[in-house]
């Protein structure tokens, strides 16, 4: 017999070992985001103060305005009442409430006069099928 026999020595197979390094990687990299990742917040200061009060500013069918149930004659009417809103330090949400059938024209000329007047709680109710 020779002295160079061929007998197979034995090798590490190195495939799984990268499969798992590549899978810990991947998780890696989901989740160092997560973990790093911060929300800054501004949160209010002082106790809980009531919420503020709300006018509702009706629209109905026919153009007439109201103000909390109140019929106003006129737009030139709502020009003080937005002013007097506007100027307190919390100011009450007006929330408009249009009728269905309410023309779209009178709708924008009260919003339209509540942006002069610069009215900053401002919302526009949905209209009920």
């Amino acid at each position: 017999m020779s002295a160079s026999s061929t007998q197979a020595e034995p090798q590490m197979n190195a495939t799984p070992l990268i499969d798992v390094l590549l899978v810990l990687l991947t998780m890696l990299i989901f989740t160092l985001p997560i973990a790093t990742h911060m929300v800054k917040l501004n949160l209010p200061h002082g106790g809980p103060q009531p919420p503020p009060s709300t006018v509702y500013l009706d629209v109905g069918w026919d153009g007439d305005v109201y103000w909390n149930g109140t019929y106003l004659a006129s737009l030139d009417e709502l020009a003080p009442r937005f002013a007097s809103i506007a100027v307190l330090e919390n100011p009450p949400s007006l929330m408009i409430v249009p009728d269905k059938r309410a023309p779209y024209e009178r709708v924008a000329q009260v919003l339209a006069a509540a942006q002069r007047a610069r009215v900053q709680k401002l919302g526009v109710s949905p209209v009920p099928d």
